[in-house]
């Protein structure tokens, strides 16, 4: 999805923690025209969380028949996208010539690179009747190492996604390894993203990770005496033993991994180095990045 400003820290209130909670984040709805996007990442007081530098909460959106999403093409550099849906469709496109529907449950996994241009449409026959979409976009920082490889796409879809049933709670593992398990999704650090279903009174043990952030999609979850509330991310310490229960029936991710330093993020340009964002601008304005296959006659450009 394309960021639609220049700058993408959105406004959110911010609760300092105690214990294992360093911080959390309710973001605030942003109608984006016809459907409203909540923020976690990045913020002004945080930037990221292990190696995602960017947590976009999509929907749930209901379009009337000849109405959906239609992203126009854009391009990104040294990042990959993962898209995740709840409900509903998007068709993906890309500068590789990769056409790929991605389904509730896919992992959809962009690699961009040293550059990339995707669109975000919506097949025919699923924009010509009523339908819905519900889903995540987050963006990953790749390491320092990897800023400037070959661009790449890769498509999981959801049988191929591991599950695991921890304490009577269903767990999805995305990305990374959590509880025994090993997703097959391709990472380029330490990754974690997890997904996971509670009813209400289940617990939850957090995995391990360098750092952590949990966000409720749905419902209401509580660490001791602290509420995490709908739609907010908390941003845990490394400790060990954080335990989270559902106050009702609740559907969370789970993301973090290991620490890849400062990143510099504008409009939808991520990088280690200020320069290179600079380059890329010039590089959109000129008309320099590769045109999407099929979808070449209209791209966004750069914002004021």
């Amino acid at each position: 999805m394309s960021n639609p400003v220049r700058q993408p820290e959105l406004e959110c209130e911010l609760l300092s923690g105690c214990g294992a909670i360093e911080l959390l984040i309710r973001p605030r709805d942003k109608d984006l025209g016809g459907f409203s996007v909540r923020r976690s990442l990045p913020t002004t007081e945080r930037k990221m969380v292990g190696p995602w530098i960017f947590f976009d909460h999509m929907g749930p959106a209901q379009f009337p028949a000849g109405e959906g999403i239609n992203v126009r093409p854009h391009p990104h550099i040294n990042l990959a996208t993962v898209t995740y849906l709840f409900e509903g469709e998007i068709l993906h496109r890309d500068s590789l010539g990769s056409v790929q529907a991605i389904r509730p449950g896919d992992i959809n996994l962009m690699v961009a690179g040293r550059g990339l241009v995707h669109s975000e449409r919506e097949r025919p026959e699923v924009r010509r009747v009523p339908h819905r979409l519900h889903g995540l976009q987050l963006w990953l920082a790749l390491p320092q190492a990897c800023e400037e490889i070959e661009p790449a796409f890769y498509h999981y879809p959801n049988a191929e996604i591991p599950s695991v049933t921890v304490a009577g709670v269903p767990v999805r593992v995305m990305m990374g390894t959590a509880y025994g398990v090993t997703s097959p999704v391709k990472t380029y650090a330490e990754t974690l993203y997890l997904e996971a279903h509670l009813q209400a009174g289940q617990s939850l043990l957090l995995p391990d990770a360098a750092e952590r952030g949990l966000y409720v999609a749905y419902g209401e979850l509580k660490v001791r005496d602290t509420l995490l509330p709908l739609h907010s991310m908390t941003v845990f310490s490394s400790a060990a033993g954080v335990v989270v229960e559902a106050v009702e029936e609740s559907r969370i991710a789970i993301i973090g991994g290991e620490s890849l330093g400062q990143r510099h993020i504008e409009w939808n340009f991520v990088s280690s180095r200020k320069e290179r964002i600079e380059q890329a601008k010039r590089d959109w304005q000129a008309g320099r990045f590769p045109k999407v296959p099929g979808d070449a006659e209209e791209f966004i450009p750069l914002p004021e």
